[in-house]
């Protein structure tokens, strides 16, 4: 259930109707999901986000656009993020993740966060040869 009703025709407004437009050239798709419908309800919102995840998601990098959404399906089940688990393991596999990649995935993910509970459990300190202030002082 959503906080708020998104409008009832979003690009009625021209800033919505651009970014919805500029979403469907960049994706190559017609498909306008509800993460950027709900968003129109604010067209500056929905513009600094487009505007946003284009510049990270989109534009070529040194990260190859599978990496990028590994990275943000590891980050989304961290932060329990239904919505996008769903979303970018669909962009995953549209981009060639396959089964055997997703549970590697999971695998990662699950280990670092049992690891991660551990080590703030215990407030284990940081090795020196971890730390980058620490190694540029000792050279």
């Amino acid at each position: 259930m959503s906080t708020l009703a998104p409008p009832a025709d979003p690009e009625s407004d021209p800033r919505v109707k651009a970014v919805f437009d500029d979403i469907r050239a960049t994706r190559k798709s017609d498909f306008i999901n509800n993460f950027w419908l709900y968003l129109a309800f604010d067209p500056a919102l929905l513009e600094d986000t487009w505007h946003g995840v284009k510049e990270v998601m989109a534009k070529p990098s040194a990260l190859d656009p599978l990496t990028k959404e590994l990275i943000y399906i590891a980050v989304s089940l961290t932060n329990s993020c239904r919505y996008c688990v769903h979303s970018h393991t669909a962009a995953a596999r549209a981009k060639g993740m396959t089964d055997a990649i997703y549970a590697d995935l999971l695998r990662v993910v699950s280990t670092a966060g049992r690891t991660n509970q551990l080590l703030n459990a215990l407030q284990v300190p940081v090795d020196t040869v971890f730390d980058a202030e620490a190694t540029v002082e000792r050279n």
